[in-house]
């Protein structure tokens, strides 16, 4: 991660984190960009699911491709909650934030008053930081219980 941009000015001259890449992205748009670049590579989009290949792979494929939210439900201890969690691969490595920023501010335009002032003094030499997609998932189990 050393070769990452480190300030607000690196980030603005990279290439990869361009202005428009972070901010315009929704997490839809970035999962349908990455499912096809896998795709166009023949890649395996969800390794280690196995025996689902023919009917549930295919239509989480189909609801990524389109946007769609996706609820999967079933007994107890059948791997429905497993997807959600495969479709962390499908993220961007690296979500770059504004360092020390509770809420992962966008380091392009920032909500929080913190941040904001931040980038009022010398917003070039603004640290930033990055989010891993395991860091950005987080799951929320409705059960009966």
């Amino acid at each position: 991660m050393n070769n990452l941009p480190q300030t607000l000015a690196e980030l603005r001259r990279s290439h990869q984190f361009s202005e428009e890449r972070v901010s315009s992205r929704s997490v839809k748009d970035e999962m349908r960009e990455n499912l096809i670049a896998r795709v166009r590579a023949a890649a395996r989009f969800f390794a280690g699911i196995v025996g689902y290949d023919d009917t549930v792979v295919p239509q989480i494929v189909n609801a990524i491709l389109s946007r769609h939210n996706f609820h999967s439900s079933g007994t107890a201890r059948t791997g429905q909650e497993s997807y959600p969690a495969r479709a962390t691969t499908l993220l961007d490595p690296q979500l770059p934030y504004l360092h020390g920023c509770e809420i992962h501010d966008n380091p392009y335009h920032p909500i929080c008053r913190r941040c904001r002032e931040l980038l009022a003094g010398n917003p070039d030499d603004a640290a930033i930081s990055y989010l891993t997609p395991e860091e950005r998932y987080v799951e929320k189990l409705a059960t009966p219980e």
